[in-house]
């Protein structure tokens, strides 16, 4: 159902493009807690410079798997998968694929805020970068207002990049995160309700984010917010459960305008006009 996509790489600092945004593929991927399937036999194709968001009601493994998608899963208790994950056509989980070179080229954002609470706003964003030990002041200074705009937060914080992070607002904290995942350039980012605990302003800026980093990335997003996932979003995935205690399923997948306007499949229909969930 999803239709080949454009792919666009950033500019970076100083002006040359080092990242594309890549086409990831899932195949046939179930997702295990110990012996608990949490997730089952899920396949869909995620594409390059354009928004996906996973819909579904609470407990439907929405989080868990998008958790897979960048082998965070794994780091769960029992966590274990079966099946593939492909970016630009390499499975992320070969014995030969390092997992954290795989978690710095498919970046996430948590439900929660999570700035580091002893660094201030300049160094959150640049944390993972100054851990190489191979950039100058200039090119950080660079990369701390390029990202900061890429998140749509430099005009906010521009005057108080010395101040803990943890002193901005909720709204501030979650594009501050986005900064810092951005600051490592990845070709994915992974979004797992980030605008759940937001006001209506915050959210709205998270959402104009997500517009102006598509040109730049493959996106995917968790959100329980119809009006969000019909609005931020190009293809949309139904996750559904028929009866607890069962491993959720991924019921139907398609374009966001199809899917809520014309789905295929009652119990989508039902969901996105607030019938249940």
């Amino acid at each position: 159902m999803s239709q080949e996509g454009g792919k666009a790489g950033p500019q970076r600092a100083g002006g040359t493009s080092s990242v594309t945004a890549q086409t990831m593929e899932v195949q046939n991927l179930s997702a295990y807690y110990n012996k608990f399937k949490a997730v089952t036999d899920v396949s869909m194709k995620i594409e390059p410079n354009k928004v996906t968001a996973l819909i579904g009601p609470s407990g439907c493994g929405k989080s868990t798997f998008i958790r897979t998608l960048n082998r965070m899963h794994e780091i769960a208790r029992g966590g274990r998968i079966e099946g593939k994950v492909l970016l630009d056509g390499e499975d992320i989980y070969d014995d030969r694929v390092d997992p954290v070179q795989v978690r710095r080229k498919i970046g996430m954002v948590f439900q929660k805020p999570n700035p580091f609470p002893t660094m201030s706003v300049y160094d959150n964003v640049v944390a993972g970068l100054k851990l190489e030990r191979r950039h100058k002041k200039s090119e950080l200074d660079e990369v701390v207002e390029k990202m900061l705009r890429q998140a749509a937060l430099w005009d906010e914080v521009k005057d108080k990049l010395s101040a803990n992070g943890t002193d901005l607002s909720g709204g501030q904290q979650q594009r501050l995160c986005i900064a810092r995942t951005l600051a490592l350039e990845p070709q994915v980012i992974l979004l797992d309700e980030p605008a759940s605990a937001l006001d209506p302003m915050s959210s709205q800026k998270i959402e104009d984010a997500m517009q102006e980093l598509k040109e730049r990335y493959t996106i995917v997003i968790v959100t329980h917010n119809m009006q969000q996932a019909s609005r931020s979003s190009d293809y949309t995935g139904f996750f559904f459960i028929e009866d607890m205690g069962q491993p959720g399923q991924l019921w139907e997948f398609g374009e966001t305008s199809k899917m809520f306007s014309n789905p295929e499949r009652q119990e989508t229909e039902d969901y996105v006009t607030g019938r249940f969930g």
